[in-house]
């Protein structure tokens, strides 16, 4: 890849933050340590900008590398606290807001965020990126049916959870 190549990539990426940073936080459920992946996946992006293939969409292209960045820091984690080095993190606490449609909203969030890191992660990409199944999949590195059984698996959890949500308004 050619210096105007990487500064049109250096150019680009200020457009994603925004997206990747959504994915971050989809992946991790932690605004800063969201905030943390996509600095290391812009560094990344620039220094491997040699990799990006002619033609290819670097949305697709950086959420794969943030996808790999989380990924590794997970291994490096559960090692550490297999050693005993590090303690677990707590959970990230939720704050309800005071009005119906914040409060609806997050309780959507919420739902979503209760699922596996793996099907959450498909949702974001295929409902709120837009992306197709096959280009959910690539970012992934999973097949297509993995992709496929994922959504179908957080969509059935899902309606279970707003089917409880409403059961227990009413009962309320």
């Amino acid at each position: 890849m050619t210096e105007t190549q990487r500064v049109q990539i250096s150019e680009s990426l200020p457009s994603l933050l925004a997206r990747l940073w959504r994915f971050g936080l989809v992946l991790s459920g932690d605004p800063s340590t969201a905030e943390d992946l996509v600095q290391e996946t812009c560094l990344s992006a620039l220094e491997n900008s040699h990799q990006l293939k002619p033609g290819a969409r670097l949305d697709r292209w950086t959420f794969a590398i943030l996808n790999s960045i989380w990924r590794n820091g997970l291994r490096a984690r559960r090692i550490r606290e297999e050693h005993g080095f590090v303690s677990p993190a707590a959970a990230p606490s939720n704050d309800n807001g005071g009005m119906d449609e914040m409060a609806a909203a997050q309780q959507d969030l919420q739902e979503v965020q209760s699922l596996p890191e793996a099907q959450r992660a498909v949702i974001l990409l295929v409902y709120v990126e837009r992306l197709t199944y096959s280009e959910a999949a690539q970012v992934l590195g999973i097949a297509l049916e993995t992709v496929r059984s994922r959504l179908a698996a957080a969509r059935a959890t899902l309606g279970r959870l707003g089917e409880q949500g409403m059961d227990e308004a009413e009962a309320g």
